[in-house]
């Protein structure tokens, strides 16, 4: 490999993992405009593996911004990154998947806490605006309260 196709690499490990943090602040900020955004055309989301629901982006974040209202207290920190980006045939290619663990403690109205943690699977596909997520599936593993 040239050192030319190394950067390349590491620039798009940096633009993913760019993406995945601001999925992270676009929920915990309430920011639904950006959340759909951070989403290819024809992107899904799908929380059914933490109660809630799959479909495309934008009518997830309708749901979202309804259910995040029951919290106006959270935090998504997600760690453990691991990226693959396609192979180009030597080169990077334009779709990529990053797997990484959450961990998101969150407040309820009435002040109780809730935890809850588990692992991000996306998607992405790079565009002519930059990496965007093709999909996002969330396997939530724990919760306690």
């Amino acid at each position: 490999m040239t050192q030319r196709v190394d950067l390349a690499g590491v620039m798009d490990r940096l633009a993913l993992d760019d993406l995945v943090t601001g999925y992270a602040v676009a929920v915990d900020d309430s920011d639904w405009t950006a959340y759909r955004a951070l989403f290819a055309p024809g992107g899904r989301a799908d929380y059914r593996g933490s109660g809630g629901i799959e479909g495309p982006a934008a009518e997830v974040a309708d749901w979202l911004a309804g259910t995040m209202r029951l919290f106006p207290v959270r935090q998504h920190l997600i760690v453990n990154r691991r990226f693959r980006v396609a192979d180009g045939g030597g080169f990077p290619g334009d779709t990529a998947s990053v797997r990484a663990d959450y961990v998101n403690p969150m407040r309820f109205e009435s002040g109780e806490d809730f935890v809850c943690g588990g692992r991000y699977a996306f998607t992405a596909l790079r565009t002519d605006a930059g990496w965007r997520l093709r999909g996002v599936v969330v396997e939530e593993r724990w919760r306690r309260m």
